[in-house]
């Protein structure tokens, strides 16, 4: 069997790990930038009863024609622009890396940043080329950057707006100079929209090689895995010949539908995330031995004193919270913990493992 994987597997696909998940069973959960909120009982059966009603023997409409009307209501989508469907966020970059790939075809990102721009371009047989962020505060190298496109060419660039894992808010003119430097596509990844008051959607059509790409995970609706991305029709009509038909099943399409009707419960729901992670950030200042990093997302990233990241995430972990530890990950992030904003009560107990640990 193993002559035959080696034959058949490309070699670049053999030396990759696979993506770990770690079983968060029995843990305080505030590894993964979720919504710790829940809905109310009252709405969690109306939308039992919409699910009643749907036909799983049918397939999904291919083009989630009614995801696609309510997201352009609740995020003020223009009919101008196109809206295309993906399974996640992930299932978007994977479509933009299949529509583009050649030999010798470059996808560019800044570094430390979203994992799996990375990984599906190397899927896709596509060069990664990922430009380091300034190690103080994880902001845009310009030089470096507009040196690293005019060197390297690439189809694609991501920039993500907040970043993942950094936290922090790029500065929005960097990214002006970036998208007018680029050769090919310029996509914002704005997973963290619902965290943060700035936005490129508003944009679009300022520059015919930028789209907008976002989720409605960190919504609170993670479990659907819906992503969207937004941008000029000539553009996702391409896109859209490498989507898989019916791609978004009937159930996404359904929940997606009735979860935006409410909308301003998720935006209740992000308002009082926001203010938590404020909470969490000065509880965080106060610790001695600890740094964490401004964040405009629903994480935040701190670094701890040399030699301890790993025995502080095994001691919180063996106290019942599970956090994402980045030590080792990327040599700019050696030391770093990233803690999701938790419900007030889930922070409480975050903040009183961790002040046993230090």
């Amino acid at each position: 069997m193993h002559d035959l994987i080696s034959q058949l597997i490309r070699p670049d696909i053999r030396a990759l790990t696979a993506y770990h998940i770690p079983d968060p069973a029995g843990l305080v959960k505030l590894d993964a930038m979720e919504n710790p909120y829940g809905w109310p009982e009252a709405l969690k059966a109306e939308w039992l009863e919409v699910l009643r009603e749907l036909a799983l023997n049918r397939y999904p409409d291919p083009q989630g024609s009614a995801v696609q009307a309510a997201l352009r209501e609740a995020m003020g989508i223009t009919s101008d622009m196109g809206l295309l469907l993906g399974n996640g966020s992930d299932e978007l970059i994977q479509m933009l890396a299949v529509a583009v790939a050649q030999p010798g075809r470059k996808v560019l990102s800044l570094d430390p940043g979203f994992v799996m721009y990375r990984m599906i371009a190397r899927f896709a047989g596509m060069d990664y080329v990922g430009v380091p962020l300034r190690p103080d505060d994880f902001s845009i190298d310009l030089p470096a950057t507009l040196d690293a496109i005019q060197r390297e060419q690439p189809a694609l660039v991501y920039l993500a707006y907040p970043n993942n894992p950094t936290g922090n808010r790029f500065d929005a003119d960097d990214m002006v100079r970036i998208i007018e430097a680029a050769p090919g596509l310029v996509i914002v990844d704005e997973a963290y929209a619902p965290f943060t008051d700035c936005s490129f959607l508003g944009l679009l059509g300022d520059w015919q090689n930028l789209l907008v790409m976002r989720t409605v995970s960190k919504m609170g609706l993670a479990g659907i895995r819906l992503g969207y991305l937004v941008g000029p029709h000539a553009w996702l009509e391409q896109i859209d010949k490498v989507r898989l038909p019916y791609n978004i099943n009937v159930l996404t399409q359904a929940s997606a539908v009735f979860a935006l009707k409410y909308k301003p419960l998720l935006d209740e729901q992000a308002r009082m995330i926001r203010a938590e992670r404020q909470r969490l950030q000065t509880a965080l200042t106060t610790l001695n031995g600890v740094h964490a990093y401004p964040s405009e997302a629903n994480f935040i990233l701190m670094r701890v004193a040399e030699g301890r990241a790993d025995a502080i995430f095994k001691g919180l972990k063996d106290q019942g919270i599970l956090i994402k530890n980045l030590n080792g990950a990327y040599p700019m992030l050696d030391e770093c913990l990233r803690v999701t904003v938790g419900r007030a009560e889930e922070n409480a107990a975050f903040l009183s493992a961790l002040s046993r640990l230090l």
